[in-house]
């Protein structure tokens, strides 16, 4: 099947022969859908902190950062910003040139209150010797948006979110990464004032991230008072998947070649492998407000880091105390308990297993990777949700499910699906090493049963599409993993242009 060829992009990528040939038996098989036992809530599954509870979270947190620990922001930033222009890409290649649409009416509108309106405004005096009112006055409406979009402008439409301008100061414009820097300088500075920011970028966008880096640092570290280390990865080749015909072959194109796309999100899990940290947060590039609406966001980042270091501490003692061999029946009562009411674990055959099994069971469940995820209520955001799902040992757990992981053909799984309250923001904390210091090797806790298969096409010819278990599904479907309800307002995606015009974007 494969030729000498073949082979030779292989190794040049890094994939062996038999990751190939399992990912042609996806295709084959399919991907089984996830047995659900609920869907997660504040009744069940969901923590909620009280208000008088959470100041000692906190704390917490503040005191973990006086320690000798290394603390990370890890920020998946390779997505091009092309999808928050569609209806202007519309726009441009609609049959009329006078915006009609609500959304093009509204962008126009608002114009001058975008960040990027100056940058606009000089590339349009710039190419056309007009500035936007006057192009607008002569109703070259898509002369301005192609300046915005295209190459000889802006090129927003190429860019990644992270270097597009989103937000107005005073005295300043900030790109989405600069809001990155000055979270963590709020939340994750350690005793020493350093703050450890990593992005996931293209290869093709690397350069201008670090140019852009190089040119703002300074400031931001005088600013706060902070120094920073940045450093940046990109999708490693080696997680690229194979693309198939309709008859689950190896798709090949014009010139014979097999094809492989982009793993999707949760190839990253390698890139969190390779970081060095004690505790990582991680929230998507585009979840970001300027400084004047961040309190919320600041607060309750470290609430649920308090969650986690106060979890780990527990999860800690328990695993060496284990290790003695000198507990006695009450602790292990007491870690079963610790297990189903404070990390949401259950399995249903737990009184039928012998001592050792017990014993055994538990330290399984404890000694894995801890991540504590943030939950907003559902406000019919897309996205996937929290869910009490059943394991491969039988063992019932929170995990962070998309609906393509849920059989809607079956009315009682739809049911659950459509009875969850609360939505995932991506807004998580993750803790990486063991009881022992040790870094565990993450890919190990990905479940392979959870990619996603879907249809393509290349030159007019349809393909299938492997995508890869997503980085806060799939991937980290073996973590110990605690969903604690936060606030609205601490999400605010910019999925389109126009939501920079929302409220929390609008005042810096």
């Amino acid at each position: 099947m494969l030729n000498a060829k073949d082979l030779e992009l292989l190794s040049a990528k890094g994939i062996s022969e038999e990751k190939i040939n399992e990912q042609l038996a996806c295709f084959e098989k399919g991907f089984p859908y996830l047995e659900i036992a609920a869907s997660a809530s504040v009744e069940k599954g969901i923590k909620v902190i009280p208000a008088d509870a959470q100041a000692a979270y906190m704390d917490e947190w503040d005191a973990y950062l006086t320690k000798d620990k290394r603390i990370l922001k890890f920020v998946p930033a390779s997505g091009a910003a092309s999808r928050m222009f569609k209806n202007l890409y519309a726009f441009l290649s609609a049959d009329y040139d006078v915006p009609t649409t609500d959304f093009e009416k509204k962008f126009f509108h608002d114009i001058r209150k975008f960040a990027f309106y100056k940058a606009l405004d000089r590339k349009c005096e710039e190419n056309t010797g007009k500035d936007i009112p006057a192009l607008i006055a002569l109703g070259e409406y898509k002369r301005v948006v192609a300046t915005l979009l295209e190459k000889e402008g802006l090129n927003y439409g190429s860019l990644p979110k992270g270097l597009l301008l989103f937000h107005t100061y005073p005295d300043t414009f900030r790109t989405a990464m600069e809001e990155h820097l000055a979270e963590g300088a709020m939340y994750a500075k350690n005793l020493a004032g350093e703050v450890n920011i990593h992005f996931t970028v293209s290869p093709e966008h690397q350069a201008l991230f670090e140019q852009l880096v190089a040119e703002k640092v300074g400031a931001y570290e005088d600013k706060f008072s902070v120094k920073y280390d940045i450093s940046f990865s990109v999708q490693k080749p080696s997680t690229d998947t194979i693309a198939a015909n309709p008859d689950n072959t190896p798709f090949r194109d014009k010139a014979g070649n097999l094809l492989f796309r982009p793993g999707g999100h949760g190839a990253l899990i390698e890139n969190l492998n390779d970081v060095d940290a004690d505790v990582i947060f991680i929230k998507n590039i585009d979840n970001v407000v300027p400084d004047s609406f961040k309190s919320a966001t600041i607060i309750y980042k470290k609430l649920i880091a308090g969650v986690l270091v106060s979890l780990q501490k527990k999860i800690f003692n328990y695993l060496n105390l284990i290790d003695t061999g000198k507990y006695t029946k009450a602790q292990v009562e007491e870690m079963i308990h610790f297990l189903q009411d404070e990390l949401c674990i259950r399995r249903p055959d737990i009184k039928q297993l012998e001592d050792g099994e017990l014993i055994l069971y538990i330290k399984n469940k404890l000694n894995r990777p801890i991540r504590v995820c943030g939950m907003v209520k559902n406000v019919g955001e897309p996205g996937g949700g929290p869910f009490l799902a059943v394991n491969p040992d039988g063992s019932i757990s929170p995990q962070i499910l998309e609906s393509s992981q849920i059989d809607m053909n079956d009315p009682q799984k739809k049911a659950l699906f459509e009875q969850g309250t609360h939505f995932n923001p991506v807004d998580l904390v993750c803790a990486v090493k063991n009881y022992k210091g040790e870094k565990f090797d993450l890919p190990r806790y990905v479940d392979k049963n959870t990619g996603f298969i879907s249809s393509k096409s290349k030159d007019g010819r349809e393909l299938k599409a492997l995508e890869l278990p997503g980085l806060w599904n799939g991937a980290m479907s073996d973590w110990v993993t605690v969903f604690v309800e936060v606030p609205i307002e601490t999400f605010n995606p910019v999925k389109t242009v126009n939501d920079l015009l929302r409220r929390e974007h609008q005042q810096g």
